[in-house]
């Protein structure tokens, strides 16, 4: 019997680096970036209805407009692919509540996206293949594949769709603390000055890097892999939020392996080892920050 209404959880994610390799012609920017799945998940509830695309996020305010990835997916898959694989009309009634902050640098409009994707798949039945539906999921957001994909680690490069599924990051609990002001992705990518010689120096010298820890799987074999972390749009989203490196820093002294920014920010993340030490860190920041959260990497399909 063919489903009707379907709950998914989408999760956000974290980039534990982030290199700008160049910038295309049409001005999207290509990037090689490892990104790993953590546990802070939105939850999404997708019913067929007769027409239409309804959407719902109780609290969020300002984000049920046709505008959000949510809808943009929805009308994407059922103008085009539901329509052909179907030849009928169908509608979706969506609820979506909002537990990654908004803006933040963890991937929660595009994890949505994809969520929606999928689940429209399965209730009409569509038999989509990975492919296909990486390709409708690059048109909504260049993180959208990776939230398509089986993968909780990828290496991604292009400008998104070029996916290499990687071990997942383990040993360490995540301390996320979002210093609640959003950013502008665009902003960001928009500011950022890449050279061509300070492409060529700094992409050389990270792979090597990056190629000696054998990243990822060799996460939690030392600090050498801790190293290889780094974020080249870290520096604008600072120059502009000091209280990034602030927290960078609490997080450091607090017992923190190491700290970066993820994405675009202004979300800053640290990785423990010590698992009373980073529940002493989260007491520290949720007293001043509410969207403080302290997750796990994901791993397998969970």
């Amino acid at each position: 019997m063919q489903l009707d209404r379907l709950a998914l959880k989408a999760p956000a994610k974290i980039n534990l680096y982030l290199k700008v390799t160049g910038r295309r012609a049409d001005g999207y920017h290509t990037l090689d970036t490892l990104m790993q799945k953590v546990s802070l998940c939105d939850e999404l509830e997708l019913r067929l209805c007769k027409r239409g695309i309804h959407l719902c996020c109780p609290g969020g305010e300002g984000l049920e407009s046709c505008d959000n990835l949510v809808y943009r997916a929805a009308e994407l898959f059922l103008q085009t692919v539901g329509l052909q694989r179907t030849g009928a009309t169908h509608g979706v009634e969506i609820s979506l509540k909002k537990n990654i902050p908004v803006a933040a640098g963890l991937g929660g409009g595009s994890s949505d996206a994809a969520a929606t994707l999928k689940g429209l798949d399965a209730l009409l039945g569509c038999g989509c293949s990975s492919e296909e539906l990486a390709a409708m999921g690059l048109r909504l957001g260049a993180d959208v594949p990776f939230f398509l994909a089986d993968a909780s680690a990828a290496i991604a490069k292009g400008i998104g769709e070029i996916l290499t599924p990687v071990d997942p990051l383990v040993g360490y609990d995540i301390l996320l603390v979002n210093p609640g002001f959003p950013v502008s992705t665009q902003w960001v990518y928009q500011t950022f000055a890449l050279t061509k010689k300070e492409n060529a120096s700094n992409l050389q010298d990270f792979q090597q890097e990056v190629n000696g820890c054998s990243l990822p799987s060799g996460f939690v074999e030392g600090k050498a892999q801790l190293r290889a972390m780094r974020n080249d749009l870290e520096a604008v989203t600072a120059s502009r939020y000091p209280e990034i490196g602030k927290l960078k820093n609490v997080m450091a002294a607090s017992g923190a392996a190491a700290t970066l920014m993820s994405g675009s920010g202004p979300t800053v993340f640290g990785l423990f080892v010590d698992r009373q030490g980073a529940e002493t860190c989260h007491a520290i920041f949720k007293r001043r920050f509410e969207h403080t959260y302290l997750v796990s990497p994901l791993s397998g399909e969970e």
